[in-house]
């Protein structure tokens, strides 16, 4: 009989990135659950969004984001809320991928689960998307937010824009929940130019992402980060096998050099997998004949993972 623990990484958003005393309370629902690990989370008032990065056992880690969604639905009012980000509800998105032990078969029998328990718990309708999606144009979470939470209530009436769960309207001041598993989730990167002009940062940003010639894999914009005067060209990148992050790298590095100018750094935004950066390493460094177990802590987590 298999004894290999399975691990679920969940990567939750809610619509609230502005009220410490909020965001705490939400995160809080996460903390401290035996078989669940807060990986971190990271707010942005801009955005007026938090991200939660976590990873747990399939049975708490459900009854954790079921858990998280019912205080973001408690103390988040989507008549009142405002932000940059795209958003149809207060637990906006929860989407699921396969990390240890699990396939992604699984992951999306575990977002049925999720979806179907928010719905029955708290009446928040539910959108299915990723490998849940309904129809082809519910993969993409763009499709169901448009209009974001504001158009969605105009239209939800809609068979083609109605829940997959509930009745079609929104809640009143909860909204709606996307639920999604996935085989990986996106990794966020910024690369740092040596420059403060945000003009030149969009025009790089412009053309790596793929609406506008780039690569199909990734979106970007510039900004400046928190804490630098530096312009950034910021990915998001949802496939990084087909697209990996050193190609990205060396696109923006001979494009700034157009402009006379360098890459001083370059920031990873919350998680990702450690094959992205060996990828890296096998690149730059020319590595032959490399293998996995040659990084020590990976026979630490074959361990782990027999458990």
């Amino acid at each position: 009989m298999d004894q290999k623990k399975k691990y679920i990484h969940a990567v939750p958003n809610f619509s609230e990135g502005r009220r410490t005393e909020v965001i705490e309370a939400i995160v809080g629902e996460i903390k401290n659950v035996k078989g669940v690990k807060l990986i971190d989370f990271f707010p942005d008032a801009d955005f007026n969004r938090t991200v939660i990065e976590c990873i747990g056992e399939p049975e708490p880690l459900m009854e954790a984001l079921l858990n998280m969604a019912g205080k973001a639905y408690e103390l988040i009012d989507m008549e009142k809320q405002q932000g940059a980000h795209p958003r149809i509800g207060a637990q906006d998105t929860i989407p699921v991928f396969p990390l240890m032990n699990v396939t992604l078969e699984e992951c999306a029998e575990f977002a049925e689960k999720v979806g179907t328990a928010l719905f029955e718990r708290f009446q928040v309708p539910v959108y299915f998307s990723g490998e849940n999606a309904r129809t082809p144009e519910r993969s993409e979470l763009g499709y169901i937010r448009k209009g974001q939470y504001e158009g969605l209530k105009e239209v939800v009436h809609l068979p083609e824009r109605a829940p997959d769960l509930g009745p079609a309207k929104l809640h009143p001041s909860a909204g709606a929940t996307i639920v999604s598993a996935a085989t990986s989730n996106l990794v966020a990167i910024n690369v740092l130019l040596s420059t403060t002009d945000i003009e030149v940062g969009k025009r790089i940003a412009k053309m790596m992402r793929g609406p506008s010639g780039g690569f199909s894999t990734i979106r970007s914009v510039a900004f400046k980060p928190d804490g630098y005067d530096n312009v950034a060209v910021s990915m998001n990148m949802f496939d990084i096998d087909q697209t990996p992050i050193y190609r990205a790298f060396q696109v923006i590095e001979n494009e700034a050099k157009r402009y006379g100018l360098s890459i001083i750094g370059t920031q990873v935004c919350g998680t990702l997998r450690q094959k992205a950066l060996i990828n890296c390493a096998e690149y730059f460094l020319r590595l032959v004949d490399f293998d996995y177990n040659q990084i020590v802590e990976n026979n630490i987590l074959a361990l782990v993972g027999e458990e």
